[in-house]
């Protein structure tokens, strides 16, 4: 089967699909991916790329068209918005010179939904089925996130999300909670299919290693956190449970792994309220690394803001956290809380509760280190039941299959 991957965020880029398209590549199927040049989540190019070199290149033998856009830049909201039609615009012209016959393309939609743009100008030229991959569901997420309020533009993007997913032979959801908002925008039943995330083979039960070790406050108790410090994931909410667990005169160190566009803000506060002891931001470090660094945690940290489309959502850490077999402290509600709770694997908090937080991250705490043993070890079993690589990834090639 030759298949063409559309979406805007690829390696070097640290993003799910990367796996993915090498996944489908082991399986004897050729792979070709139309993206962006990178420049997320910092905003500007990353070494050895520009607006105009890089147009095509091999990565593990699967070759990667890259479309020229305009860099994120800050992640304003107008320049968030100059960055998705630009790449939505140059990529459908891209895909003019990509030359040879696809059997279908394969859409990877994280954010924007405008990624599916060149990808049904391709499959329309190509006479050709999309299969369209939700990770976020537009346009509320982009409301959610606080992005974008105006009614006006938030109608276009509804009708545009509408126009996709009609184009599309099949609308893959990576959350059943996202099938009845698709179906309320016209979808019929029988093109939404449940298709969950999995993660990168990488990420797996290990030993904590030296220079890693070295790398992590030496504290007798570490709630680690990895990801985008962003709107969404409400770190006013880690704040304010970070105060109170202090107060609580517990050694509990809250450790964070990653950037965005509110570090400045986390910084801020943790200086505000002499959090600096036992909230520690170490910065960004490859995927790679995540698994070595989740080995060094006692618990791994999971938020989401309250907001009913992030209660629809599993965040992609989800798995990636029981893929490493540690218990998991959640602030979510709905598929995402469901998750934790039936695979026995951690605590759950509501959204947006500082206190509900607090008290669950002490509750965990007290816990006998033989308890938390058997969340790691339910936390494990439940990935490999439910979300392993090789599993997830027969199953696409039965949709794609028609099975």
């Amino acid at each position: 089967m030759k298949i063409l991957i559309v979406t805007q965020y690829f390696w070097p880029e640290s993003f799910r699909i990367n796996d993915l398209a090498l996944g489908l590549q082991e399986r004897g199927n050729e792979v070709h991916v139309l993206t962006g040049k990178p420049n997320y989540p910092n905003g500007s190019f990353y070494p050895g790329y520009n607006f105009y070199n890089k147009s095509r290149e091999t990565w593990h033998g699967i070759t990667v068209f890259r479309s020229p856009l305009i860099a994120r830049g800050s992640g304003s909201g107008l320049r968030l918005m100059v960055n998705y039609l630009s790449f939505a615009f140059l990529a459908s012209l891209k895909s003019l010179f990509i030359n040879g016959r696809y059997d279908l393309v394969f859409v990877y939609e994280p954010s924007p939904i405008t990624v599916g743009i060149p990808a049904v100008f391709i499959a329309k030229r190509m006479q050709i089925p999309v299969y369209f991959w939700v990770q976020d569901l537009w346009p509320e997420s982009v409301t959610a996130a606080g992005q974008l309020n105006n009614k006006l533009i938030l109608k276009q993007l509804d009708n545009l999300t509408k126009w996709i997913y009609k184009n599309s032979a099949k609308v893959l959801i990576q959350s059943e909670g996202f099938k009845e908002y698709i179906l309320n925008q016209g979808v019929e039943n029988a093109k939404i299919v449940y298709y969950p995330n999995s993660t990168e083979s990488l990420y797996d039960v290990v030993e904590p290693k030296e220079e890693i070790v070295g790398l992590v406050p030496k504290v007798p108790f570490c709630l680690m956190f990895a990801g985008n410090i962003g709107e969404a994931q409400d770190f006013e909410n880690i704040i304010e449970a970070a105060r109170l667990v202090k107060t609580a005169n517990r050694d509990i160190h809250f450790v964070i792994l990653g950037n965005g566009r509110k570090k400045d803000f986390v910084e801020q506060k943790v200086a505000e309220y002499g959090l600096s002891s036992n909230f520690h931001l170490l910065g960004a470090f490859p995927v790679e690394k995540m698994p070595d660094f989740f080995a060094c945690s006692d618990a791994l940290l999971v938020t989401l803001k309250n907001s009913r489309i992030f209660s629809l959502t599993i965040p992609s850490k989800v798995q990636s956290y029981l893929a490493c077999g540690k218990p998991i402290v959640a602030a979510l509600d709905g598929e995402g809380a469901k998750v934790i709770k039936d695979a026995r694997a951690g605590v759950v908090a509501p959204t947006g509760d500082p206190q509900k937080l607090a008290e669950s991250i002490l509750e965990l705490y007290a816990l006998p280190k033989e308890k938390r043993r058997q969340m790691s070890e339910n936390a494990r079993k439940y990935f490999e039941e439910n979300f392993e690589r090789e599993i997830l990834i027969d199953r696409l090639l039965g949709i794609f299959n028609g099975d």
